[in-house]
């Protein structure tokens, strides 16, 4: 319900009605893909728990990517689009998360070292408010208007420190990390016109006078695809 109401937001910022198709991932196969989501002029995948629909998203997720349709990534939106960049780009076969595949040859998605043996399932959850630094001259950093930002979490599973050096050397950049500099926050494709994921939940801070910016963009990136106006990365200005 929130994510439906942060993209009305972002619709009421630009004067535009938000239309929205709610589509079930565990029924969107590689197969039907082109069929259900050509027409979209724009893909999100939000959060969740579980492994129910993931390879769907999956799927939608390359399909956004491959057709430069913009992408909206929450929380397991980010996860499944580091999986399906690690499987498509980096050529990782059987890239997955550790959380839906415990025996992955590539756990790109991993529970870090310090959670592990943790059987309190509290005791491995990030909740709450955590800090991003972003990376200055990134669309992040443009979406934000700030370098420094508050988001709020909700998950325990997070980007493999193992595999940052492979996802960065093949092209994603990691814009939004931990101020330690070990946790990802938000990752994005700047060959790519509008590619974005939050590992967090900017759903929750949007409001009817006041858009989160990441909702607020991705509407006007979709707008500016409706218009054919959106081949080639979006300079955005706040």
């Amino acid at each position: 319900l929130s994510v439906i109401e942060a993209l009305k937001h972002g619709g009421f910022h630009h004067g535009a009605k938000v239309n929205l198709t709610w589509i079930p991932s565990d029924e969107l196969i590689d197969a039907n893909v082109e069929d259900v989501l050509s027409q979209a002029d724009g893909i999100l995948v939000p959060g969740g728990f579980g492994i129910r629909g993931v390879e769907g998203k999956v799927a939608a997720i390359q399909f956004a990517r491959e057709r430069r349709i913009p992408y909206l990534g929450l929380c397991l939106g980010l996860q499944c689009a580091v999986i399906e960049f690690a499987r498509n780009v980096c050529g990782l076969e059987g890239a997955n998360s550790s959380e839906f595949d415990a025996s992955t040859p590539h756990p790109v998605i991993d529970l870090l070292p310090e959670q592990e043996g943790v059987t309190d399932m509290g005791g491995t959850m990030r909740l709450g408010a955590y800090p991003a630094e972003l990376v200055r001259g990134s669309l992040a950093e443009r979406v934000y208007g700030e370098q420094l930002v508050s988001e709020r979490h909700r998950h325990r599973f997070e980007v493999n420190p193992a595999y940052h050096d492979v996802l960065q050397q093949r092209g994603m950049v990691f814009s939004g990390m931990s101020p330690d500099r070990r946790l990802v926050e938000i990752i994005e494709l700047p060959e790519h016109p509008y590619f974005i994921a939050g590992q967090f939940h900017p759903e929750l801070k949007s409001r009817p006078t006041r858009p989160h910016p990441l909702f607020r963009d991705f509407v006007g990136a979709a707008l500016a695809r409706r218009h054919g106006a959106l081949a080639e990365p979006l300079a955005l200005s706040g």
